[in-house]
């Protein structure tokens, strides 16, 4: 009988030791899991590249500046009173 008291008692922290790590395992791969499914639920957003295009067309068909209610010149640029 005190033998298996004995191991009992050097299995105990083992036991708990790894029951704890296994725990801990599983706890990882659910927060791994769920931040996974946030980022294909909610993707980041694309990013957008500079069209020269379009730029162009905006420069040859009107001014920023003027788009933006500020005074301008014949050819478009800021007027300094």
């Amino acid at each position: 009988m005190e033998d298996i008291s004995q191991l009992i008692k050097e299995a105990k922290p083992l036991y708990f030791a790894r029951k704890k790590r296994r725990r801990q395992i599983k706890t990882s791969l659910a927060v791994l899991t769920v931040v996974l499914g946030l980022g294909w639920f909610y993707p980041q957003s694309v990013e957008v590249y500079y069209d020269l295009d379009s730029e162009v067309y905006q420069t040859v068909n009107g001014s920023v500046i003027e788009d933006m209610g500020l005074p301008v010149d014949d050819f478009g640029l800021l007027m300094v009173s």
